[in-house]
């Protein structure tokens, strides 16, 4: 089933970003075809505030143990991680 997680970053939380991001795509990259899309969300200024990803798991609870072990929750960037269930429908979007 896929989930689409929200991740919102703390306030003043770039630096804790920038020093793990490289850790963390690797954490995203290892997830092979279980991770569906993944980016950063971002300010009206365009600075990074946080994660969108789409994933593919058989529950809610699995997502939450798997995100237990990004190196972004573990150097504590969030401010919230919302997961939710989520049915694709249609894409038409070219990745970066």
């Amino acid at each position: 089933m896929a989930f689409v997680v929200r991740a919102t970053d703390r306030a003043g939380a770039l630096e804790i970003r920038k020093a793990n991001r490289e850790t963390h795509l690797e954490f995203l990259k290892a997830a092979g075809d279980r991770l569906l899309l993944a980016g950063p969300l971002l300010t009206g200024a365009g600075e990074m505030a946080g994660s969108l990803l789409i994933v593919d798991f058989d529950t809610a609870e699995a997502v939450t143990e798997w995100l237990a072990a990004d190196p972004y929750s573990n150097a504590g960037l969030f401010e919230s991680v919302e997961i939710a269930g989520f049915k694709p429908v249609l894409a038409n979007f070219p990745v970066q």
